[in-house]
């Protein structure tokens, strides 16, 4: 069954791909060289002592209310701790306010036990969908914490739901959407992180981040991307059996035109996949200046599909800041 869907897949991407056929790879790759960043202080959820907020999802607009979500700790450095929060602003990402936690800690023993981060949000089928990070502790750990360079395959994706963008989010279940591979050459068998959805070609696409057994220890410098698929926002996913694009341990990803950008974080580059799927054969390469830390972009098709190739121009990202790291709003122009 697994071989069959992913030649389906195969052959769904291969179709869409002759839609874009004649999409010029040299003018995207001509507008992106002219993108710039530039960034803005904003109120409600920024700098806030003894606090850290990161990890922002991509934006959504419900009516004339924006909404972001994160991970919220207090008085503890950034590491694997916290909870889901979210806010709202009614100015595009300038004023905030904080409206609470919108999912915490799983049960005793579950997958998200310890903590759940990096928080990823979509509409689909009258639902609000809240794809998530969760860890557990690590067996044996005398403190019952989660060790940060485990050997233990624990990290897993996580989903919950809400009939309102406020909340509240139940869970799915008290199991993950999406775990490590078994096996271990796969790039994706040590952790996986940063769901990022969208909806293409009849199918929810859920991109993540993965590192694999062999790289384990080694850091986020071995983290690539991958994707997953399902008929269903709520699954089963169907993993890709390979990566996708390397270099790119805080995936952000958004419809450009009829493909799919991305900004690789550790390559500092933006890249293209005109199938969603191949960023390689033709890489896009474009150096990117003054990148956004974690960020999340603002995506009108995660409310309404039927916008497509919105393209990139303004989201939330952090700044790194020890026990107090925080959220910041950042822009894209062109030079000209």
């Amino acid at each position: 069954m697994k071989k069959l869907f992913i030649t389906a897949l195969y052959l769904l991407c291969t179709s869409a791909s002759f839609l874009v056929k004649g999409q010029d790879i040299e003018s995207i790759k001509d507008a992106y060289n002219k993108l710039v960043f530039s960034y803005d202080k904003v109120s409600g959820i920024g700098h806030e002592k003894g606090v850290t907020r990161r990890d922002p999802s991509d934006i959504i607009k419900v009516g004339n209310t924006y909404y972001v979500y994160y991970t919220k700790v207090y008085g503890r450095s950034p590491g694997y701790w916290g909870t889901l929060w979210y806010a709202t602003s009614g100015d595009e990402g300038y004023t905030w306010e904080e409206k609470g936690e919108v999912l915490g800690l799983g049960k005793k023993g579950k997958f998200d036990s310890q903590a759940t981060f990096t928080p990823n949000i979509l509409y689909a089928e009258g639902k609000y969908y809240l794809y998530y990070t969760g860890v557990k502790p690590t067996p044996g750990n005398e403190k019952g914490e989660f060790e940060n360079n485990s050997t233990t395959d624990i990290t897993a994706i996580g989903l919950a739901f809400s009939a309102s963008p406020d909340g509240p989010f139940e869970r799915l279940s008290n199991e993950p959407i999406l775990k490590v591979s078994v096996e271990s050459e796969k790039f994706d068998s040590y952790r996986i992180d940063d769901a990022v959805l969208l909806y293409r070609n009849g199918l929810y696409w859920l991109y993540y981040k993965g590192r694999s057994r062999s790289h384990g220890k080694g850091g986020p410098a071995h983290t690539q991307m991958g994707v997953a698929y399902s008929k269903n926002p709520e699954g089963p996913f169907t993993k890709y059996d390979k990566p996708l694009l390397s270099g790119s341990h805080e995936v952000m990803l958004w419809q450009e035109g009829t493909g799919i950008a991305a900004l690789a974080s550790l390559s500092h580059t933006f890249e293209y996949a005109a199938d969603g799927i191949d960023f390689i054969t033709k890489p896009l390469n474009v150096k990117v200046e003054n990148r956004p830390n974690a960020p999340g972009v603002f995506r009108q098709d995660l409310t309404n599909p039927a916008i497509k190739g919105e393209g990139l121009k303004w989201g939330i990202s952090m700044i790194h800041n020890g026990d107090e790291a925080y959220l910041i709003r950042y822009k894209v122009e062109s030079k000209n």
